[in-house]
């Protein structure tokens, strides 16, 4: 067995290999971005080195800066993870001339089935059924064209070279194909350095189901049960769960065998995951391989008991599969979710900045996958996904009734998440029921803004109970008086004295609440509390960890974190984040053009930090309402900046490939 290896990789997948190689007693090595120099996955390595500035094309890949890592170092293997380097054939190579074992299928498969376009081919080879469409080798826009018009529409414009929902695009008429696949093309040739794309046919409302397999060097293979994958927006999976509710045991014995089939004859070993889709009349189609561990491997784990990156080093250092076909069998049903740092009431767009609190749940069954800590930095640089959420039960309503409890005691602060999406498509009949197709977000209005969220009571208790409790503390505290020169604004906020009691006023979503404490018993921090002209009622409450209350009413306690930025709350109540504002004084800006709705709209600033990779207009360039005018890619996504009327370009501020950060002028209009 290996003695030290190195991790290709970031985040919570680079974490998630540490761990196993700790109980195997392998020395882990850590490779970082500038921008990942502080990050969870370099401060838990035995070792760890620079390899570039934070474009992952200037570190996460450049294959010789990894490769010269390992030779430092003394590793005898590199992990890639998934993403980076994880599928790329020429890495593979590179680590095998060097004399160091590549934890993954030999070059020659991940060639084979790293082109989309090949393995469909292969797979047809041995009769897994395909889904119709174009995977010729003219790359000419005229051709492609008109095959598009052969297959209909709609359909979907893929990258040959990689998958997660990069380079691809979903095309409902001819007159937008050709700006779809320019788009399509400039994403593929971003995240894998290869703009190649095919075309398929866009089956209606199936069912995405992908296969587990796992071979080693001695031609055994076998496959470990499946995982619905169905639950997906922008292509991108946020919900996977093992079984499927969809398969019989004939089905999932037939998909199993044509994946075995599949990876046999692409000579394959190591882990792997053959991918298909299932359509209402339980017909499937072979839709690509997966070089790599999934992101979604630990749902396998816990209903069939295995440790599969253990697997995979076992089978890179040379070791026979110990277990057969006949041995394989599932236990109770796993689910897990990915919580992405983005903004699903902003058409998702990802989001950026410092963890000020990260608490995750923990309880029978539960098990966290992450790659962040409280203080980590969160940058346009990388996928949005901070962690994944696993739970396992009995059955699928016991995982289902656990994924909740444990999404209710999810905490992430800093930055806006779409755990509270997470929450409602969990709770739904659709879902709870079993009707999880590829059209379940867009069917159920999941991909629309959310409704407005109703203010529980609690939530105003709690924030103001917490402003009294932790701000008199920071007041008492003579280290911090010490030391730090906020003024009363910013220690007390916006409460006042009322005879002995408070009171404070708070909006949320453009309602203001005001609210009133007067003290019944101090040291037993007992408080009467009346919310406008609602009847009062008797409060206390707990302080502690630095941003957790504990909220007594009567005999009932409910668990808050709170934490106050500036001139706002914000309170996290059972998974969902509330946001209160408060009074403060006014700005000469705020002043100046109070009352003017087109000064907000003539700057047109970037929603987040990222790239400029497309600018569609310049100076003194008339536009239409909602014309597109930049293209800005931030964490391997592209997104549309508008005019949000009719107007003139007066000036664009930035040019293709600057970077930008969140909230920079891109254009004035006027």
């Amino acid at each position: 067995m290996f003695k030290k290896i190195v991790i290709a990789n970031r985040g919570e997948i680079a974490v998630r290999i540490m761990a196993t190689c700790r109980e195997m007693g392998i020395a882990t090595v850590a490779v970082y971005s500038e921008a990942d120099s502080q990050a969870k996955h370099v401060r838990e390595a035995d070792e760890a080195y620079l390899i570039g500035p934070a474009p992952a094309i200037q570190s996460y890949l450049r294959t010789e800066a990894i490769l010269e890592v390992a030779r430092r170092s003394g590793a005898q293997a590199i992990h890639p993870g998934y993403g980076f380097l994880s599928e790329n054939a020429t890495f593979a190579e590179a680590c095998e001339q060097a004399g160091i074992v590549f934890v993954g299928p030999p070059a020659g498969a991940m060639r084979v089935m790293g082109s989309k376009i090949a393995a469909k081919a292969l797979a047809q080879s041995v009769g897994a059924p395909t889904v119709p469409g174009y995977n010729g080798e003219s790359q000419q826009d005229d051709l492609l064209l008109e095959e598009a018009q052969r297959i209909g529409f709609p359909l979907l414009i893929k990258a040959s070279a990689g998958g997660g929902g990069k380079g691809m695009r979903t095309v409902h008429q001819a007159s937008e194909f050709l700006e779809q696949l320019a788009g399509a093309r400039r994403e593929a040739l971003a995240a894998f350095g290869d703009g190649t794309v095919f075309l398929e046919r866009y089956l209606q409302q199936p069912r995405h189901i992908e296969i587990q397999v796992l071979g080693d060097h001695y031609g055994h293979m076998l496959y470990l049960g499946e995982r619905e994958c169905s639950l997906q927006r922008r292509h991108q999976k946020i919900l996977e769960e093992s079984p499927s509710v969809a398969l019989t045991p004939s089905l999932r014995r037939t998909m199993g065998e044509a994946a075995v089939r599949i990876a046999q004859a692409a000579h394959y070993t190591n882990a792997g995951t053959i991918e298909f889709l299932l359509d209402a009349e339980q017909r499937f189609y072979f839709l690509e391989m997966n070089t790599r561990l999934q992101v979604e491997h630990p749902v396998t784990e816990l209903v069939y008991g295995l440790d599969l990156v253990r697997q995979q080093l076992l089978i890179a250092a040379g070791e026979e599969l110990t277990i057969t076909q006949e041995q394989v069998s599932p236990r109770g049903h796993a689910i897990e979710v990915r919580i992405y740092a983005e903004d699903p009431a902003q058409q998702f767009l990802p989001s950026t900045g410092t963890i000020t609190r990260f608490i995750p749940p923990t309880g029978p069954g539960i098990r966290v996958d992450s790659g962040i800590d409280t203080n980590d930095q969160i940058t346009p640089y990388y996928d949005p996904m901070l962690a994944k959420l696993i739970v396992s039960g009995e059955d699928r309503p016991a995982a289902i009734a656990r994924l909740q409890r444990a999404l209710t005691r999810s905490v992430v602060l800093g930055v806006t998440t779409n755990i509270p999406l997470l929450s409602s498509i969990n709770q739904h009949p659709a879902f709870q029921s079993g009707q999880t197709t590829t059209s379940f977000l867009a069917t159920y209005g999941f991909l629309d803004s959310p409704p407005p969220v109703t203010l529980p009571t609690e939530v105003l208790q709690a924030a103001a109970l917490y402003q009294v409790l932790h701000n008199e503390m920071i007041v008492n505290d003579q280290n911090y008086k010490k030391y730090n020169t906020s003024g009363p604004w910013q220690i007390l906020g916006p409460w006042r004295t009322i005879g002995e009691g408070r009171a404070f006023t708070y909006s949320f979503q453009g309602q203001h609440y005001r609210l009133t404490m007067q003290p019944i018993h101090a040291k037993m921090n007992e408080w009467r509390v009346q919310i406008e002209d609602q009847p009062a009622e008797e409060i206390s409450g707990t302080v502690y960890n630095g941003g957790l209350l504990l909220l007594t009413r009567g005999s009932h306690q409910t668990p808050f974190s709170v934490q106050q930025r500036a001139y706002e709350m914000q309170v996290v109540h059972a998974g969902q984040l509330y946001t209160l504002q408060m009074r403060h004084p006014p700005t000469v800006e705020t002043t100046a053009h109070s009352g003017n709705p087109a000064y907000a709209q003539k700057a047109l600033t970037a929603p987040m930090a990222g790239t400029i990779v497309k600018v569609l207009v310049q100076d003194g360039e008339r536009v239409e309402a909602q014309q597109v005018l930049i293209i800005l890619s931030a964490m391997k996504m592209e997104h549309a900046v508008t005019a949000p009327q009719e107007g003139v370009v007066r000036h664009v501020h930035y040019q293709e490939g600057a970077v930008v950060p969140g909230g920079a002028v891109l254009v004035e209009m006027e």
